[in-house]
């Protein structure tokens, strides 16, 4: 029997809390000895936010180890919350997670707080900007080229796409990212892009390690 310690993790979900649990239901997970990463992008644009954060909060009663990575539109909800850079927000499917909490674009800053559940805002406040292991980086969008993981700015691990995507270069270690959604899985001899698009009408992706085996809903 192989008791290899395996990883696996799961793209953008935004939202689609039946192809989460669809996905989640294919997937074998040794609660003991597996790691679970969640890549960022658990809401906005979809119809079923707040219950996604809740399935993903009820998965730490089930599995002793999981990483939740920060999105950037988990960083734009936080900022929501704040009154920082409300229509950038608003313009990118934060009113699909407003709804689900529901929350009124007349609410106050106040208010739209205390409609959030305080579990819900641990965890937003409690998610991680990569996670790093012996062979791999996992992060939500990418790493800026010839900059050390140590050196990476916030604003590119969140934000950053084809400037990431399209070059070669060797961080050292796969690279397993999502934020750019993509017809089919991008895996070269750098990179593992995991992002198929669920919210647009493509499927939810998990990505096994160090298999690279592939599991869809």
């Amino acid at each position: 029997m192989n008791l290899m310690n395996k990883i696996f993790a799961v793209g953008d979900i935004h939202g689609c809390l039946e192809k989460l649990e669809d996905l989640m239901a294919k997937i074998a997970v040794n609660k003991h000895r597996d790691t679970l990463v969640f890549i960022g992008d658990y809401i906005d644009r979809g119809y079923f936010s707040r219950e996604v954060v809740d399935y993903l909060i009820g998965l730490q009663d089930i599995h002793g180890k999981i990483v939740y990575l920060c999105g950037n539109h988990e960083q734009m909800f936080l900022n929501y919350l704040n009154g920082v850079d409300e229509a950038l927000y608003l313009g990118n499917g934060g009113i699909a997670t407003l709804q689900s909490y529901g929350i009124l674009l007349s609410d106050d800053l106040e208010r739209r707080t205390d409609k959030i559940p305080e579990r819900h805002l641990e965890f937003f406040r409690s998610l991680q900007f990569h996670y790093e292991t012996e062979h791999y980086i996992f992060v939500h969008a990418g790493l800026r080229p010839g900059r050390p993981l140590r050196e990476q700015l916030v604003d590119d691990l969140l934000w950053i796409r084809h400037e990431f995507i399209e070059d070669d270069s060797d961080f050292g270690k796969t690279v397993v990212f999502g934020h750019t959604p993509m017809r089919h899985l991008l895996i070269d001899k750098h990179k593992i892009g995991i992002d198929t698009g669920a919210v647009y009408g493509g499927k939810l992706t998990c990505v096994e390690l160090p298999a690279v085996k592939i599991y869809q809903a």
